[in-house]
């Protein structure tokens, strides 16, 4: 995660001190011939003005140079007594230091999530990456709701989704997964092309309002478009038509870590012995009562109730369903 030096008033008052010791250091060193340490002496006695005599007599050239050093640094340390004053009495200075701390919590973030947006579709989204334990960053432009997600103790950056700096600063570079539920198509069509200009493997997960931004946004680089209003009504009329059905997949909905009915299997991640094996040799209906529904190839093509013969190949994926007891002892295993 990038992190600008100059972005606060507190990292620009410690830079200019910084700066003035060490040009006074740098100064009395060329012009008196000081040891380090005479000329860092110095340069904190004559910037603190506590009134201490020289190391040594100056020359009118040595004290030009203090009397330049001892304007500048009673102009540094009045801006500097300003900033911290202004910090104190407005609560920047907590802010600040809270907002650090954040910071280097999503610096020690790989792989997690980015959800851009804390509206309807957005809290879901968090719920569901909540149940599974899924490390998350949420992204929100709104103040007073970026408050309300830190009482909640989730991760958040208060900020624009469409700008680099926003994304930078959840750890984009990192990331996995993006999800943008901005309720705007434009902004989440600029969050698409930012995101994925700064991270090409980031899998990019973006919400639609008008079925014209379904195609813009597949060619900015969203790896699936969502329309929330049409499968809404497209299961509202299954309702109508396959009512049993619809119910029974229902029930499967996947709602957290006890609950879940289906589960996916990274073959990579099974032991090396079952590499280029079948989905008999694994026999997880014997092992864990778990039944393989699915199976998505490397080449991403899915088949459903795969043979018995189906061979594990690596990069592949194997869709499993059983009951969250079931599924619960195929994780134990697996």
């Amino acid at each position: 995660m990038k992190i600008k030096v100059l972005n606060s008033k507190i990292n620009k008052t410690l830079f200019l001190v910084i700066a003035i010791i060490a040009i006074g250091t740098l100064g009395y060193i060329l012009l008196s011939g000081y040891s380090f340490v005479d000329a860092l002496y110095q340069t904190v006695i004559t910037i603190t003005t506590v009134g201490f005599g020289e190391v040594q007599p100056f020359s009118p050239e040595e004290k030009i140079f203090t009397i330049f050093l001892i304007l500048t640094s009673i102009t540094i340390f009045g801006y500097a007594v300003s900033s911290f004053s202004e910090y104190l009495v407005s609560g920047k200075l907590f802010e600040h230091f809270k907002q650090r701390k954040v910071e280097k919590q999503i610096s020690n973030l790989k792989g997690h999530t980015i959800v851009c947006g804390y509206g309807r579709n957005g809290k879901q989204a968090i719920l569901k990456l909540k149940n599974y334990n899924k490390q998350f960053v949420v992204v929100e432009q709104s103040k007073e709701m970026s408050e309300v997600i830190e009482s909640e103790g989730l991760l958040n950056i208060n900020g624009d989704a469409t700008l680099d700096e926003t994304l930078l600063n959840a750890g984009i570079d990192k990331a996995a997964f993006l999800i943008t539920a901005l309720p705007s198509d434009a902004n989440n069509l600029f969050v698409v092309l930012t995101a994925s200009q700064l991270n090409k493997n980031c899998k990019i997960i973006s919400r639609a309002s008008n079925e014209t931004s379904y195609s813009k946004l597949k060619f900015a680089g969203a790896s699936n478009v969502i329309m929330p209003d049409k499968l809404g009504g497209d299961h509202m009329a299954s309702l109508v038509t396959t009512p049993d059905v619809i119910e029974f997949v229902d029930r499967l909905t996947i709602e957290g870590e006890t609950t879940a009915n289906l589960e996916e299997i990274f073959v990579n991640d099974l032991p090396e012995k079952y590499m280029n094996r079948t989905i008999l040799d694994l026999d997880l209906r014997k092992q864990t009562g778990c039944t393989v529904i699915g199976y998505r190839g490397p080449d991403k093509d899915y088949i459903i109730n795969p043979e018995s013969n189906c061979k594990l190949i690596e990069g592949s994926f194997l869709i499993v369903l059983g009951r969250p007891n079931q599924i619960m002892k195929l994780r134990e295993l697996f």
